[in-house]
């Protein structure tokens, strides 16, 4: 494909929408052809099944009906956002992706890797980041921002209501998966404010595309 699929990560309250959404209008300034999307959700589909994951009433939800929902809202945005976007050589930028459910799925509900893979190569069909942003930010400081978020605006959706020790394995995930994959994953430290945050990522994004000298107006 001529397009080139990146994808933020992070923690909950890790600051990535915020920042992921600065990196597309920065794109769109440097010329580039570029849409924003996220998961679960993108597409009209994917957002029906985003609600039936995060509606806090669905306390009963079984694990593997988590990884399989999770599973199929990509499928649906892979095929009929995704793609179509990468085949026309634009920048897809992606609020989460595989990487959260090896996160949260398999080291936050300690379910088998190797199930979870097997599940998602069917659901994306091989389609897979060409790079991915981690935004790096220490526990404690993600439960308090979060805990700020909650008393302000909306409480806790039915993954941020799980017990802290989910999260800590969550967060030990990511923590693996930066290591295991690191010639794709960049590391970024989200404990700043979101101005240094945005500059070092707009630095590094512009390089990036460069060396693969994608192009500002792609044909």
């Amino acid at each position: 494909m001529k397009g080139c699929f990146i994808t933020f990560e992070g923690i909950d309250g890790s600051g990535k929408t915020t920042q992921i959404a600065r990196m597309h209008t920065f794109l769109q300034e440097q010329g580039y052809e570029v849409i924003l999307t996220r998961e679960p959700g993108g597409t009209r589909i994917s957002d029906r099944i985003r609600e039936l994951l995060l509606n806090p009433e669905h306390k009963e939800m079984e694990e593997a009906t988590e990884v399989l929902l999770y599973a199929a809202s990509r499928a649906q945005h892979v095929r009929e956002k995704v793609v179509p976007a990468l085949e026309k050589g634009k920048i897809v930028l992606c609020d989460r992706f595989l990487d959260a459910s090896l996160a949260y799925q398999g080291y936050g509900l300690g379910l088998p890797l190797s199930d979870i893979l097997a599940v998602n190569r069917f659901a994306t069909g091989g389609v897979a980041p060409d790079r991915t942003y981690f935004l790096e930010l220490p526990l404690e400081v993600s439960q308090a921002r979060l805990a700020t978020r909650f008393a302000s605006q909306e409480g806790p959706d039915r993954i941020e209501q799980k017990p802290s020790s989910y999260h800590e394995r969550v967060y030990e995930g990511f923590m693996t998966l930066r290591e295991q994959y690191s010639e794709r994953i960049v590391s970024v430290d989200a404990n700043r404010s979101i101005e240094e945050i945005q500059q070092g990522l707009q630095a590094d994004i512009l390089l990036y595309l460069q060396a693969r000298k994608h192009p500002v107006h792609p044909s």
